[in-house]
């Protein structure tokens, strides 16, 4: 039941990302200022270091579909560098391609990406124009299977080169694999959502949010309002920011 106290355009919205999650099954924030960074060793390139002046999208998704520096990259069909917006206002990372990405070479096009992309329309973000989204690893780990820590640790030199690259306004976690990968913690997405905290790379403080991956809710509806209020939690800060 919605509460009282919501809009009526609340109500529609929540209604209608309900709906989007139900159809695949058959208001302030709190601020908590924890530091989290990628550790301080510079992007290498066949050891040599890369500036990040120097790096390009391309660049990065050239050494990402040629990448062999772990068994994930024997076992691909595709290797999925990411895609998005080259200035994203969001960048999205998840855990990683399943087999609809590895079959296609793209992230989050099976139906968890069809309600990931609902999700995010719900409040005015898109992969075509202000997003990016990427993974933790960049080839399917084969089942589906999470990633092992040294295929995480394999692919962690090619995501901190996208970040620091896109420079993103704000950062959505979306699911365990990419919470725990990219905070360094053991902690899951039920006791980590619901509040910003500040990730920090290359000098720049980035706003970031943690919440359920959307294959969650497909497969559980207590998922889904949780994940809606994080929905909120990003729009509303984005606001305040001018966004």
């Amino acid at each position: 039941m919605l509460n009282d106290d919501m809009t009526s355009a609340d109500k529609e919205k929540i209604a209608g990302f309900l709906h989007v999650a139900g159809d695949f099954l058959g208001s302030g924030y709190i601020s908590e200022k924890i530091d989290y960074q990628f550790d301080d060793i510079p992007p290498t390139v066949d050891g040599k270091t890369v500036s990040v002046k120097d790096d390009s999208l391309e660049q990065i998704a050239d050494e990402i579909r040629g990448c062999k520096n772990c068994p994930l990259g024997e076992t691909r069909k595709n290797a999925v560098p990411g895609e998005g917006a080259a200035n994203p206002l969001v960048l999205v990372i998840g855990e990683g391609p399943g087999a609809e990405e590895d079959a296609q070479g793209r992230p989050f096009v099976g139906n968890a990406g069809k309600l990931l992309d609902k999700m995010l329309s719900s409040i005015d973000l898109s992969r075509t124009t202000n997003c990016f989204i990427a993974n933790v690893v960049k080839c399917r780990p084969p089942g589906n299977r999470d990633p092992h820590p040294q295929e995480s640790a394999s692919c962690a030199n090619f995501l901190q080169r996208q970040i620091s690259f896109l420079k993103p306004k704000f950062i959505l976690l979306v699911g365990n694999v990419a919470a725990q990968n990219v905070l360094k913690t053991t902690d899951r997405v039920g006791k980590l959502r619901g509040k910003f905290t500040e990730y920090k790379i290359d000098g720049a403080v980035i706003p970031l949010l943690v919440t359920y991956h959307p294959s969650a809710l497909l497969h559980s509806d207590e998922y889904k309002r949780p994940a809606w209020e994080d929905l909120k939690l990003l729009r509303s800060k984005i606001e305040e920011s001018g966004g």
